[in-house]
């Protein structure tokens, strides 16, 4: 049905050919202008909203009215993205330049070097240099940032975090862009200006910053239903970490691994970490984000800074066309994940953060990833957010550094040797000799230097064939393969694979973000799509927001059963390590010094930090006399930046401390956080003033080691008996 500017929801989709049913106008129309995208809903489920206005239709930046703005140009259904497609790139090229010099999204960022040293060869797999051997190691530098807060904002928020590393290889750089969710938003990345668009402040009031909490973000979700597995994983607590050392990473897309023989295989990427994964509560980050905005910037930095650096496994799930061939979902669309139960994930080589950046902003801010950047051996796949993405990122890069020279910034060089005929340009550092800036040429036959040439046997080389996973290239075409309709199963499959605890943050989650949303029509939206998903999930927020539950949203593809998977889950995956953790014990004039001594003792033993915290920042006077060294003040180290709390005073300590009311809260926000809580007798009169129950987590600091053994983990129980159940 065409309109004038209203979304219509999606139709049901029939089986058909994709290469005869993509037009009604065969090998004159790129377009898929059929019935179905007429009525809203595109061959992918993605939905078409239409006009026959021409004062209300789409154009380029020039005036050309545009026929599909869902779907990049690309050879055949499952083909890759063509350089034609002016619309793609007058989108994406606009969209790079909207912000100077700050990156549009990624803007707050954290940065460390490091290395990665390969542990277990795969060169049936992969050409490439850097895994043909055990053993073999290059230097990295990673950068981990929120997406859609500006530079200056906080490090707390809800909101995806980018894991970004460069490998510096002796084949050149290898750039792995990845996030800790393994699924996207958007399908094809000619949407990825609007999503970030509607995720952004909106554009007349510039607020709220740094949050997806309003109405511009869920209106686009609630309409796109694509972004509904995405929305499962951003409302859950992978949204929260505890730490950037503690996030998992994905490479999101899926890519080719080319052997020698020219053989390729499907890969996924995967990091994992060390001390795994844990993130705090809602109400944790939010008093965080007052507390210490650079939570967990200064996390990474003080953690490589006393030698206790982070690790994490690099891991592949490796697949052929046959596996591809066999599944519900398409292998190319990046809003979909591959479970681990399907493919297991082989590791490969760690990588170790050892080294803090000498200077923040001619390294962590300076440095430029390109997903283009990989070594003989590393393909792309057709995905098309990834085709889409192989254009963006060199173009934002040079708007955001102002010269195509960004690559010769210290961070962003090579460290293997680089050589071609590129020429000056804007701030050109390098200094060539010479007079052969062109090939071929015949300098050398009269003695001068001729530069470098073409390494046909060890250099890049690109998939020749465009006919993997049935595609037909004989078309150019504005359509997305059947397949790419599944929205919900996974989504599905996200919700159901978590634990009740977890489950109910993601209802908490859901019903405080739309509850932010003005416009009631499109809380009610994103309800009818909740159905979709899970019926208790939908009814469970409903419930909170006290609306009525709405008919549900039509479907491309109903969801359909699969098993849920272990691997999705934070709590069921938990380590139970007290490693990486730290341990803030508030001490009073006249505490016993043995006590505090004894409970530090057991956390460095177990690879945890200790933080003494006193009320006067000059430290405690102890019983003994002695005057203990504090580490922070009271006011300004609440409980929120420790995995767990200990209260070592005297009596007439422990009354002042029952009078004061940052003491107060420090105590209850440790209880309300389901953090382990350890006192001396004398300090129950600050347990009970903050309304401490009795339970598992609540000791004696007369047992350290019960303590330090709990500041891994969090007293679940304790949740229902504090919280509003959801």
């Amino acid at each position: 049905m065409k309109t004038e500017g209203r979304p219509q929801p999606a139709a049901q989709l029939s089986s058909s050919n994709p290469t005869t049913s993509a037009s009604l106008q065969k090998h004159s129309n790129s377009d898929a202008v059929d019935t179905r995208y007429q009525e809203g809903t595109g061959q992918g489920g993605e939905p078409q909203d239409t006009t026959t206005d021409p004062q209300g239709r789409i154009t380029t930046n020039h005036g050309v009215p545009i026929s599909d703005n869902q779907n990049s140009l690309k050879a055949g259904t499952r083909g890759p993205t063509l350089l034609e497609d002016f619309v793609l790139r007058e989108k994406i090229f606009h969209f790079d330049h909207e912000r100077i010099p700050e990156r549009i999204v990624h803007a707050r960022g954290s940065g460390a070097h490091g290395t990665f040293t390969v542990t277990r060869a795969i060169p049936e797999l992969t050409r490439a240099a850097l895994f043909r051997k055990k053993g073999n190691s290059c230097d990295v530098f990673v950068r981990f940032s929120t997406v859609a807060g500006s530079k200056g904002s906080k490090d707390t928020p809800r909101d995806v975090r980018g894991f970004a590393t460069k490998f510096y290889t002796e084949e050149g750089n290898w750039d792995l862009v990845a996030n800790n969710m393994a699924p996207f938003f958007i399908q094809d990345a000619i949407k990825f200006p609007d999503i970030v668009h509607a995720v952004k402040p909106e554009a007349d009031r510039m607020m709220p910053q740094a949050a997806s909490a309003h109405d511009t973000f869920w209106d686009f979700v609630s309409l796109v239903p694509e972004t509904q597995a995405m929305i499962m994983w951003l409302m859950s607590d992978r949204a929260l970490p505890r730490s950037f050392r503690m996030m998992e990473g994905f490479g999101v897309h899926t890519f080719h691994l080319i052997n020698d023989r020219d053989e390729v295989s499907f890969v996924k990427f995967h990091w994992k970490p060390r001390l795994g994964m844990q993130s705090t509560l809602w109400d944790e980050a939010v008093k965080i984000s007052g507390a210490d905005p650079d939570f967990l910037r200064r996390d990474l930095w003080e953690s490589i800074d006393k030698g206790d650096y982070p690790e994490w496994d690099l891991g592949i799930q490796v697949f052929d066309e046959k596996f591809a061939a066999r599944q519900p979902y398409d292998v190319l669309d990046a809003t979909k994940i591959i479970p681990e139960e399907d493919v297991p994930i082989q590791f490969i080589g760690t990588l170790q953060l050892n080294r803090n950046p000498d200077n923040f902003f001619a390294e962590t801010e300076q440095v430029a990833f390109l997903p283009t950047n990989v070594p003989p051996g590393i393909g792309f796949s057709n995905d098309p957010l990834l085709q889409g993405r192989l254009f963006s990122y060199m173009d934002t890069q040079k708007s955001r550094l102002g010269t195509t020279n960004f690559h010769q910034i210290p961070i962003n060089a090579p460290r293997c040797p680089m050589h071609n005929f590129n020429r000056d340009g804007l701030m050109q550092t390098q200094v060539p000799k010479g007079r052969a800036n062109y090939e071929p040429n015949s300098l050398g036959e009269a003695g001068e230097p001729s530069g470098p040439r073409a390494d046909a046997r060890g250099g890049y080389r690109t998939l020749s064939r465009m006919t993997e996973l049935g595609n037909e290239p004989t078309e150019k075409l504005r359509v997305r393969p059947e397949r790419f309709a599944d929205h919900f199963t996974q989504a599905r499959q996200f919700y159901l694979s978590q634990t009740p605890v977890e489950q109910a943050h993601i209802v908490s989650a859901l019903i405080f973000e739309l509850s932010k949303c003005e416009l009631k029509h499109i809380r009610i939206r994103q309800l009818s799509q909740l159905r979709n998903i899970d019926e208790d999930l939908a009814q469970r927020v409903a419930n909170g927001l006290a609306m009525d539950l709405p008919p549900a949203a039509p479907a491309a593809k109903p969801a359909v059963k699969v098993p849920p998977s272990d691997a999705l889950s934070i709590i069921k995956q938990s380590k139970h390590s007290s490693k990486g953790r730290k341990l803030g014990i508030l001490v009073t004039d006249g505490a016993d010094g043995n006590t505090v001594e004894a409970l530090r003792s057991a956390a460095t033993a177990q690879g945890a930090t200790v933080m003494v915290v006193c009320p006067k920042v000059g430290g405690p006077v102890l019983a003994s006399g002695r005057q203990m060294e504090a580490d922070a003040l009271l006011d300004g180290a609440p409980s929120v930046i420790f995995d767990g709390v200990a209260v070592v005073a005297s009596a007439a300590g422990a009354a002042e401390l029952a009078r004061n009311k940052a003491a107060i809260d420090w105590v209850s926000d440790a209880f309300a956080h389901l953090k382990a809580i350890a006192a001396t007798p004398e300090a129950q009169v600050l347990l009970q003033k903050a309304n401490v129950e009795p339970d598992a987590f609540v000791l004696e600091a007369g047992s350290p080691d019960s303590l330090v053994a709990k500041l891994g983990d969090r007293n679940w129980d304790r949740e229902a008996t504090i919280w509003p159940a959801r």
